[in-house]
């Protein structure tokens, strides 16, 4: 389906539909946005940004989730408590300093960048129990 801008420019095309996120194509890039963001239209979708707008703002949230990944930047568990910082990285490790002071190599994919932060899928106690005694874990 197209989307267009509220004055009939192209904007991009959904490529996907996920629950309430919308997946949308521009020229350049893509996009997730709430289904809120949408209005039905004569077989379009209207969206309140221009094609310029919207890649400005993907490519400002780009930029935003790869500051976040640098050392001594906080990094926030799945229930959005900080964890520690993030006290080494390489290309395919990150090494976190949790608050308790152990360490935690983790592979850089399972650590996301994002506009708020960097972000991993499990909550303090749940990394604590996995790392458990007081060797780093690996």
């Amino acid at each position: 389906m197209a989307v267009t801008d509220v004055n009939g420019g192209a904007v991009g095309t959904v490529t996907a539909v996920n629950g309430d996120v919308v997946t949308v194509k521009t020229d350049r890039l893509e996009a997730n946005l709430p289904k809120a963001s949408f209005t039905a239209h004569e077989g379009k979708l209207l969206v309140g940004m221009t094609r310029t707008e919207l890649n400005a703002a993907i490519e400002k949230d780009k930029a935003a989730a790869e500051a976040s990944l640098a050392v001594g930047a906080p990094i926030k568990g799945s229930a959005g408590a900080t964890l520690g910082t993030i006290d080494a990285i390489d290309a395919e490790f990150l090494t976190l300093k949790l608050t308790s002071g152990k360490l935690v190599r983790l592979p850089r994919a399972s650590v996301a960048g994002s506009a708020d932060g960097a972000l991993i899928g499990m909550t303090a106690a749940q990394l604590e129990a996995q790392v458990g005694g007081d060797a780093p874990a690996q």
